[in-house]
């Protein structure tokens, strides 16, 4: 992406004019209104979002972690080692993907804005396979805004579990959120996001919280659909906060065994601009305004983030389950995403909302039917606007004009061969500030950029020698030359980064 140019200017370019143009040619009228007959794709596809959920898995290397069913999706596809979302944080992220269009394009970049506002005539992934013949189904956070961002993309309304949010159980948790709110409100303070408690490790079966609910109908509709040709959509919403889920899950591990960032401070050199204050974490009971948690508090918050993964891994398992059941696991392809990463202290830092390397890398697993290489990771460079025109390969379904991605199935048969040479990311900081961040093979280098010219501060880390960013190397003048070079590939955009 020319980053030089302003976001007007870039559209223009780019011709992804929000009236049509591109974007809207990629189907005839007639087929994207209404479903269009006899399926015409290959294959069904189950596609799998978690939210907030960083590559802290057993198949990732992690040990420590539970994640059997993750881990075994993984043996029997291909694991993306590193992937990358184009903006970390929901709406953007999930808008990037299912338009395949990157943030500057959709106009995506808070949670306030559904993707059909900016863009109503994108050709969305679940529009494309609906107007390909498949049954287009949504259950749980697939999109940040339901049925808002995406009507015609769903061949009934949107599902989503009761008791979703707050997502608690117990009535403790329940009363001290009930009490926070009815305080703020008395103090005139805005309670809208006022939280509970952090944590909660509930007496109750799995079906007792909302992702529990979500596999019981997402089993129910497969059971549905097993007759047609399907695009099944099913959204988790743990592991995002509040870290609350069965007792159970949090028994699996041990919290004096559980580390702590080794990096919990701000990287050398760092610019403010970078950073964040972690402001969804603070709205929760007992977390700090400012400054801090303690080591013990974080040791309770990740111990909750390990347990909410194995306890999604489980209900992502009982899904699978019922797809092997139903002998459709040979006709569907499987691709598995979380939104984007998760801070769990590493650089003092909670959440996502930055261009750090824990907040934008993210675990990708697919799995197809007939693919010459399952089982294996690759550690090619891919990004979350790759997996619509993936899928539309993978289902032999035409590739869409607008498409800003490109299709990894071709390393699901082979992992070695050379890809990308970057990868692409974005964070705002107000109204006229952005960070665009590129990921190459060895360094991550980002330009914090003020009204779409001025640079106000550089990054440049060295993931061969500094893989947790800690060093800012921008600042040294040894480093210039090299920096130099970045810039020019970063402005050169991902277009120039594509595979040959």
């Amino acid at each position: 992406m020319p980053i030089s140019l302003s976001r007007r200017r870039f559209l223009s370019a780019t011709a992804c004019a929000l009236g049509g143009g591109v974007l809207g040619s990629a189907l005839p009228a007639p087929a994207r209104a209404q479903e269009a007959g006899e399926p015409r794709g290959r294959y069904n596809v189950l596609f799998i979002a978690v939210d907030d959920l960083r590559p802290q898995l057993n198949c990732y290397g992690h040990s420590q972690m539970i994640s059997p069913h993750l881990d075994r999706l993984a043996a029997g596809g291909t694991l993306f080692g590193r992937a990358y979302c184009q903006q970390a944080v929901c709406a953007p992220s999930r808008a990037s993907l299912l338009s395949g269009c990157r943030p500057d394009t959709t106009g995506v970049h808070d949670l306030n804005t559904p993707l059909r506002s900016v863009m109503p005539e994108v050709l969305t992934l679940p529009e494309h396979f609906r107007g390909h013949g498949y049954e287009t189904v949504s259950l749980g956070k697939v999109y940040h805004h339901g049925k808002r961002d995406d009507p015609r993309g769903w061949s009934r309304d949107p599902w989503m579990p009761p008791g979703t949010w707050p997502g608690y159980f117990t009535d403790e948790a329940l009363e001290i959120q009930r009490r926070r709110v009815e305080a703020a409100r008395q103090a005139g303070r805005d309670a809208t996001n006022i939280k509970g408690p952090p944590t909660e490790a509930g007496d109750a079966p799995d079906s007792g919280y909302p992702d529990g609910k979500l596999a019981d109908q997402a089993i129910e509709v497969l059971r549905g659909l097993a007759d047609r040709r399907f695009f099944l959509a099913v959204g988790f919403y743990k592991p995002h906060l509040a870290f609350a889920c069965p007792r159970r899950y949090w028994d699996l591990y041990r919290r004096d065994e559980i580390d702590l960032a080794d990096n919990p401070f701000s990287p050398k050199d760092a610019p403010p601009i970078a950073l964040h204050n972690w402001g969804e974490l603070r709205a929760y009971d007992g977390i700090p305004a400012q400054g801090p948690v303690s080591d013990e508090q974080a040791r309770e918050l990740i111990h909750g983030y390990y347990a909410c993964t194995s306890f999604v891994d489980a209900q992502i398992g009982r899904v699978l389950d019922e797809l092997e059941a139903l002998k459709l696991r040979d006709s569907t392809v499987v691709v598995l995403w979380g939104d984007h990463g998760w801070n769990l202290g590493e650089h003092g830092l909670w959440c996502k909302h930055c261009n750090y390397e824990t907040s934008t890398h993210s675990p990708m697993v697919m799995s197809m039917a007939g693919q010459r290489a399952p089982g294996r990771r690759t550690d090619a460079l891919t990004e979350f606007v790759d997996i619509y025109p993936s899928l539309c390969e993978a289902c032999e379904l035409p590739l869409p004009d607008h498409l800003e991605g490109t299709s990894f199935v071709p390393l699901m048969n082979d992992p070695s061969l050379p890809w990308k040479t970057a990868a692409f990311s974005q964070y705002p900081r107000g109204r006229n500030r952005m960070g665009y961040s590129m990921r190459t093979d060895r360094y991550r280098y980002t330009e914090w950029i003020e009204d779409g010219e001025k640079v106000l501060a550089r990054e440049l880390y060295d993931h061969q020698e500094d893989p947790g960013e800690n060093v800012n190397i921008a600042v040294d003048p040894a480093r210039a030359q090299l920096a130099q070079q970045l810039s020019a590939q970063l402005h050169a955009g991902w277009r120039a980064a594509r595979p040959s």
